[in-house]
């Protein structure tokens, strides 16, 4: 299959990214940072998440940071939602796009939102249906497609059999997550297929982190099968605090080089997603993992003469 001419980028730096930070950045520089990506051409922006705060402490400030970003001419900013109290928070300041999340691991979906996946699915359906009710449009996360980080078997059909019982609440597109990084390219290949027979191609997203290198080659696994919206985060941030040895998603910097590369439109500025990166490698002080973020700025270092990055 001919690659897609067009890629459509997912920005997951200011929620999965900084939910996985043991720090807790202050409101006002998440306001910032979404601010600076929302200057990149990136059309949708995952802001937050309206989970409970004792669960995730790092994004008790929802609302707030919601409320406070510019929002940006044409751009989207999803956020994600476990609940119906979830969801009423969203609404109430102004969400138009939501997120719920489930998982095709059984032993996660326990240890994550404490549920099995059937429970999860009960649960989601209400906030789905008050969504599409609402006007909203909204996405379906399925984590650990790839396997799982607690040892049980994770297969296709199962992605699949999840994957179609969201699509049937409603969801508008389905995220399908390797939430550990163990996915490799044959994965893809025999994954893809069997989604696009339930599912169109359009409607499919995927979610790769690069815990063991892999996500770019994962990637591109998927371009020639015809998938062409990929999430993704700036500077590489990101992971799971519930998935042992998880580390961050797939860097924006990194899947614009390889695409723009390959002559693939993106419409996203890869200088400003650097100046996004920037800004907050400088709140979280610690580096980031994106390579490309890392050569470009070692390179822009060299050529000021500084030997340090700017």
């Amino acid at each position: 299959m001919a690659l897609p001419k067009s890629v459509t980028l997912v920005e997951m730096g200011a929620r999965d990214g900084l939910q996985n930070e043991h720090a807790v950045v202050a409101t006002h520089d998440k306001i910032r940072y979404i601010d600076l990506l929302s200057e990149t051409g990136l059309r949708w922006i995952e802001t937050t998440s309206f989970v409970s705060p004792k669960a995730i402490p790092q994004l008790a400030d929802a609302a707030e940071v919601f409320a406070g970003i510019r929002k940006a001419p044409g751009v989207r900013y999803p956020v994600l939602v476990p609940n119906m109290k979830g969801y009423e928070r969203a609404k109430s300041v102004g969400a138009d796009a939501i997120a719920v999340f489930t998982a095709a691991s059984e032993a996660f979906t326990k240890r994550n939102i404490n549920m099995t996946i059937d429970e999860s699915l009960a649960t989601f359906r209400d906030v789905v249906a008050a969504g599409k009710r609402d006007g909203m449009w909204v996405r379906g996360y399925v984590s650990t497609a790839f396997g799982s980080p607690f040892g049980d078997l994770v297969t296709p059909q199962m992605v699949v059999d999840v994957s179609v019982k969201l699509m049937e609440m409603g969801c508008d597109e389905l995220s399908i997550g390797d939430t550990i990084g163990v996915g490799v390219p044959s994965q893809v290949d025999e994954l893809v297929p069997a989604l696009a027979r339930a599912i169109p191609l359009d409607r499919l997203a995927f979610h790769f982190h690069d815990t063991r290198g892999t996500a770019l080659a994962n990637l591109f696994a998927a371009l020639q099968h015809g998938v062409h919206i990929f999430d993704s985060s700036a500077g590489g941030l990101g992971g799971c605090p519930y998935a042992p040895g998880a580390t961050g998603n797939v860097g924006t910097e990194d899947v614009l080089n390889m695409l723009h590369g390959m002559g693939i439109e993106t419409g996203v500025d890869l200088a400003k997603v650097r100046a996004a990166s920037r800004f907050i490698r400088g709140v979280l002080d610690h580096d980031l993992t994106s390579k490309t973020f890392q050569a470009l700025e070692a390179a822009d270092a060299r050529a000021a003469g500084t030997g340090v990055s700017a």
